[in-house]
C-alpha cells in the first residue's frame, strides 16, 4: 500500500507539475507575442509546444517542426525565453528547443488573401491550403502549354529535377498560377516534411519592405531560405525595385546552392523583363524556360469538355461548346467564367442551355473577345501561307506568284477590318480604290469555282481568328 499510495502521490505530483507548465506558457506566449511582433511570433514561436521537463535539472523541452526552426527560434529567442520561464516561478532554469521526434515539418504555403480557401487553424503551423482545382491532373493539356506542363510535373516529382529556376511565362488567365499550385501540391504530397514557400512577387516586395521597417530582416530572409521549394508569381512586378531585387538575386541563389528548387512566373519571356537586374535575369533564365501560349481552339474546345463533364446532368450541347470555344479567345479563365455563368443562369432561371440562350447571356463577352484585325497581319499572314516575302504586299509587281497572294490579303482585309477600299489600297502599295475591288471580286469568283482556293482563304480565316 505504501508503494501505490507514493505513486499515487508522483503521479498526483506530475499532474500539478503539468498544469503549472501549461498555464505559464500561455501567459509566457501572451508576453512574448507583444514584445517580438505579431508576425515574428506567429511564425516561429506560436508552433511551439511543451516537451519533456526534467525536475532535477530544471530544464524544459520547446519542440518545433524542424531542426532549422530550432536552429533559429534557439538562437533568436533562446535567452528572452529563459528569462521569462525564470520569471515565471515554475522551476524552469533552462529551455532547450528542439525538433519534435513525430513532427512534420512546416508546409510553408503562404496563400495571398485573393486565392486564400479556408481559415488558418488556431494550432495549425503556417497556411497550407491548395486548391482543389489547382492539380496538375486537373489541367487541360493542349499543343500550347505542353511543355510548361510537362516541366512542372518534373518540378513536382519525387527524383531532383534536372533544371531549375523553372521559369513559365505567359499572358493573363492562361494557367500559370495553377501550375505554381499543382506543383506545391503534388510536391508537399511525396514531401510533406519539405517547407514550400508560394507568395506572389508584389507580397515579396511588401514583406521585405516592411521587414527592414520593423528591423527584422534577419527573420524574413531566414525564412525564405527554409523553403525546398520556392514559388514566385508574377516576377515583373519587382521591376525597378532596386533593394527588393538584391534580396530576390540573394535568395534565389542561395536557394539554387542548396539544392532547393524554384519556380517563377511572368508574363513575359526573361529576356523581354524590363528594369530587372541582369544577373537575376541570367540565373532566371539558366535554367529551363517555358511559354505558356494562347489557347488554340482544340484546347478551348478540350477545356470546356472537361468542363461539362463535371455539371452532372445539365445538358449544355455541342453547338453551345463550340460557339464558347470560337467567341471566348481571350484567355482560359474568362472562358471557364464564361461557361459557369451559363450554368448559373440556366440553373437559376430553369432554361435550357441552349445556342439563343447563350447568346444572349454571353453578348457583352462575345463583343468584348471579338479581336480587331489588323491589315498588316493579314499581309504577314498571306505572306507566309504563300511563302513569299512580306514586301511583295506592298510591291508594284504584277507576276501570279506574287499578285494573287496579295489579292488574297485585299479580300480578306476587306472582309475582317473596318478599312474603307481607299485606306486598303494605300497600305497595298499606294494602290486605287478600284484595285481593292478587283481583287475583291477576284477572289470570290475563284472561291466559288477553286476549292484550293476557297480552302486557301478558309484557312487563312481561322489562323487570323485565333
Amino acid at each position: 500500500m505504501k508503494v501505490g499510495a507514493a505513486l499515487v502521490e508522483r503521479q498526483a505530483t506530475d499532474s500539478e507539475i503539468g498544469t503549472g507548465l501549461d498555464s505559464a506558457w500561455s501567459v509566457i506566449r501572451t508576453g512574448l507575442r507583444r514584445d517580438v511582433g505579431a508576425r515574428l511570433f506567429d511564425q516561429w514561436l506560436k508552433p511551439a509546444r511543451l516537451g519533456d521537463y526534467c525536475p532535477e535539472s530544471q530544464t524544459l523541452d520547446l519542440l518545433v517542426a524542424t531542426d532549422f526552426s530550432a536552429n533559429f527560434v534557439s538562437g533568436q529567442f533562446g535567452d528572452r525565453l529563459r528569462m521569462a520561464w525564470r520569471s515565471a516561478g515554475v522551476g524552469v532554469r533552462e529551455v532547450r528547443v528542439r525538433r519534435a521526434p513525430d513532427a512534420c515539418g512546416p508546409r510553408l504555403l503562404e496563400v495571398a488573401p485573393s486565392i486564400q480557401t479556408e481559415p488558418v487553424m488556431e494550432e495549425a503551423i503556417v497556411a497550407s491550403n491548395f486548391q482543389p482545382r489547382h492539380r496538375l491532373d486537373d489541367f487541360v493539356v493542349g499543343d500550347t502549354n505542353r511543355l510548361a506542363w510537362s516541366a512542372a510535373q518534373a518540378m513536382a516529382g519525387e527524383a531532383q529535377p534536372r533544371f531549375t529556376p523553372l521559369f513559365i511565362h505567359g499572358g493573363t488567365g492562361q494557367g500559370k498560377t495553377h501550375l505554381l499550385h499543382g506543383i506545391a501540391a503534388a510536391f508537399s504530397a511525396h514531401s510533406p516534411k519539405a517547407p514550400v514557400l508560394y507568395m506572389s512577387a508584389e507580397r515579396f516586395m511588401m514583406e521585405f519592405v516592411n521587414a527592414m521597417r520593423a528591423n527584422e530582416t534577419m527573420a524574413f530572409k531566414a525564412r525564405l531560405r527554409a523553403a525546398r521549394l520556392l514559388l514566385i508569381d508574377d516576377i515583373q512586378f519587382i521591376a525597378g525595385k532596386g533593394s527588393t531585387q538584391e534580396e530576390f538575386l540573394h535568395t534565389i541563389n542561395d536557394l539554387i546552392d542548396s539544392g532547393a528548387r524554384i519556380v517563377v512566373t511572368a508574363d513575359r519571356a526573361p529576356q523581354m523583363l524590363e528594369s530587372i537586374d541582369a544577373r537575376i535575369l541570367s540565373r532566371l533564365a539558366g535554367g529551363l524556360v517555358a511559354d505558356i501560349r494562347p489557347a488554340d481552339l482544340d484546347l478551348r474546345l478540350a477545356i470546356l469538355e472537361s468542363k461539362r463533364a463535371l455539371v452532372g446532368d445539365i445538358i449544355v450541347p455541342d453547338m453551345v461548346i463550340d460557339f464558347l470555344a470560337r467567341s471566348i479567345r481571350s484567355n482560359v479563365r474568362e472562358l471557364e467564367g464564361a461557361f459557369n455563368k451559363l450554368v448559373a443562369y440556366g440553373q437559376l432561371t430553369g432554361r435550357a442551355i441552349d445556342l439563343d440562350f447563350a447568346q444572349q447571356m454571353l453578348a457583352d463577352a462575345v463583343r468584348a473577345n471579338a479581336r480587331r484585325i489588323t491589315v498588316d497581319e493579314i499581309q504577314k499572314a498571306c505572306a507566309a501561307h504563300f511563302k513569299i516575302d512580306p514586301a511583295e504586299m506592298r510591291s508594284k509587281r504584277r507576276a501570279r506568284a506574287v499578285a494573287r497572294p496579295r489579292q488574297v490579303a485585299m479580300y480578306l482585309a476587306k472582309k475582317m477590318t473596318p478599312r474603307s477600299l481607299p485606306e486598303i489600297g494605300r497600305i497595298f502599295g499606294g494602290r486605287d480604290h478600284s484595285t481593292v475591288i478587283h481583287a475583291v471580286r477576284t477572289i470570290e469568283a475563284l472561291r466559288e469555282t477553286s476549292p484550293d482556293m476557297d480552302a486557301d482563304v478558309r484557312a487563312l480565316q481561322r489562323l487570323l481568328e485565333g
